[in-house]
This record gives structure tokens, sequence and C-alpha cells, in this order.
């Protein structure tokens, strides 16, 4: 078991947001891998403001595959 008290490890928010786009590829197929990354919009409604700002700041743009985003090993910040 885990100590969180003495481990803190926090999953990035983007982390996150990449597994649930990862579940969307493989497991509903919603969309593909070589999908713009503007198709999960409609997929995420409300909370795509967030997660396009987000990408943004990562400096995805909107047109770029999905499988770009699927594609990093780390989400840090500078």
């Amino acid at each position: 078991m885990i100590n969180t008290a003495t481990n803190p490890t926090v999953a990035h928010p983007m982390v996150k947001f990449q597994r649930q786009v990862q579940s969307l590829v493989a497991k509903s197929k919603s969309v593909k891998p070589s999908d713009p990354l503007w198709k999960i919009a409609f997929l995420f409604g409300d909370e795509w403001a967030y997660w396009r700002s987000e990408l943004q700041d990562f400096d995805f743009a909107m047109q770029d595959p999905i499988s770009d985003l699927l594609a990093v090993d780390t989400w840090e910040e500078e």
C-alpha cells in the first residue's frame, strides 16, 4: 500500500486527459489516432474550452493528430 502522506504523487491533469483520450481511441473507437485534436471537442462538451487552452499551452494546434497527444511521455510545465 502506498502512503500518500509520505509519497504525494499526483498525476498532472494532462495525464488524466491523455488517458481519457486514449480510452476514446482504444475502447469506444469514437476517434482515430489520425483524427485532428479538434474532433474530440464534441466529446468533451463544456470542458473543451479548458482542455483546448491546456493543449495550446503545450504548443498543440487543433489540427495536430490525436496520436501526437498520445505520444507524450511526460507532462512538465516550464
